[in-house]
């Protein structure tokens, strides 16, 4: 494309985004030349475009960030935290060819390549004040050119959205695998490794590399096995703790997972990170439900109710464990969140488990909250010990 091609379709602004409250927010296509369905967020992140694009949690997210200038660091291969691109769309205030020494490609070649509409020259502030307003709604991406902004309206509303649905389905591994080490050699991580002395079976729901590169770092073995292994075959295979990871959409609708979960639970210990945090939290008597407009982003305080230590955390769900249906003979709350007292880390009082609601993997993001990763070591070692 050339630049007075580019800047035609900067003017033009044909594209546009439609959403189920009637509101239509025009720009122009810098990804893949398609229409899509979608939940729209906002991600308060200053950087980590690519990370947070290639996380199975935003699959069928359209994300809106809130940084107005995106693309300066293009796209590398360390970088990504899953083999793809999982959001379902991107839309941005202003992009810019990247100029960074790490390259591999531009945003918008990527984009493309992974098949994921995205607008640019979006009035993502005004976006994000709707969404604070009104919450996550349902919408809809038209860069074709063939479909009316009113009956783009009319396609969001008619949308069925995430609810209830396994959207884990789509992001799962097919087959269980070992984690490599040589995903370990990437751009800031050690280049010696103390050796791996504990097996952790990771059940993945979608999760990130950087949860794997984190539990190898402890000393952990990890043998990844696809949502819905049962837990007959977890145990089979002898592991000395069960991680639940995170992923993308509504706990309730991943199939098998509660019960397994209830199948392992006081067997082995058992930790977990967003999406497995809820699903330990049903697995012990509590019920999830949606927040308003969810928590994404890399700014959000969080309270370790031991210390009274505030960390800044990464986050992205919009399902929470709903404070009022805890059984606190079952469940100690460790973690709330600052800005609206939602739950965010709990241990189990009765069986070896601990969980989270936010990222401490988060990379870029914020480190405070990285010693989860030790809780997880010692809760492991402690129980062998034990034995």
């Amino acid at each position: 494309m050339t630049l007075q091609e580019k800047w035609k379709l900067e003017r033009e602004r044909k594209a546009f985004l439609a959403l189920a409250d009637g509101s239509v927010f025009y720009g122009y296509s810098m990804g893949a030349p398609v229409d899509s369905f979608g939940e729209v967020v906002f991600n308060t992140s200053l950087s980590g475009y690519q990370e947070i694009l290639s996380d199975p949690s935003y699959s069928g997210q359209f994300v809106t960030l809130t940084e107005t200038e995106i693309g300066n660091v293009g796209i590398n291969k360390i970088d990504m935290e899953s083999d793809k691109f999982h959001a379902a769309g991107l839309l941005v205030q202003h992009v810019n060819e990247a100029s960074n020494w790490r390259t591999d490609e531009e945003l918008s070649a990527a984009l493309t390549r992974y098949n994921i509409p995205a607008l640019a020259g979006i009035d993502t502030r005004a976006l994000t004040l709707l969404l604070r307003e009104k919450g996550t709604v349902k919408g809809f991406i038209c860069t074709s050119g063939k479909i009316s902004p009113e009956d783009g309206v009319a396609k969001a509303k008619a949308w069925a959205g995430l609810d209830g649905i396994d959207t884990v389905a789509g992001v799962t591994c097919k087959e269980k695998y070992v984690f490599s080490d040589e995903f370990l050699m990437g751009y800031g991580m050690p280049e010696m490794l103390s050796p791996a002395t504990m097996n952790l079976v990771v059940y993945d729901f979608g999760l990130k590399r950087n949860i794997l590169r984190n539990l190898r770092l402890q000393g952990f073995k990890v043998t990844v096995v696809p949502a819905y292994t049962s837990a007959k075959e977890v145990l089979a295979m002898k592991p000395d703790g069960v991680f639940l990871s995170n992923g993308p959409g509504d706990p309730a609708g991943v199939k098998g997972a509660v019960d397994n979960a209830k199948a392992i639970l006081g067997k082995v210990p058992m930790m977990g990170i967003c999406l497995g945090h809820q699903i330990l939290g049903l697995a012990s008597g509590a019920k999830t439900g949606r927040l308003k407009f969810g928590h994404h982003g890399g700014n959000h305080p969080v309270k370790f109710l031991d210390t009274g230590r505030v960390m800044v955390t990464s986050q992205n769900h919009n399902f929470a464990v709903l404070p009022e249906t805890i059984d606190k003979d079952i469940l100690e709350v460790t973690h709330v969140n600052l800005n609206d007292q939602s739950i965010e880390g709990f241990r189990s009082k009765k069986v070896p488990m601990i969980a989270v609601q936010f990222h401490p993997e988060a990379a870029p993001g914020p480190h405070d909250s990285n010693p989860f990763f030790d809780d997880c070591r010692k809760l492991v070692e402690n129980f062998k010990n034990k034995k």
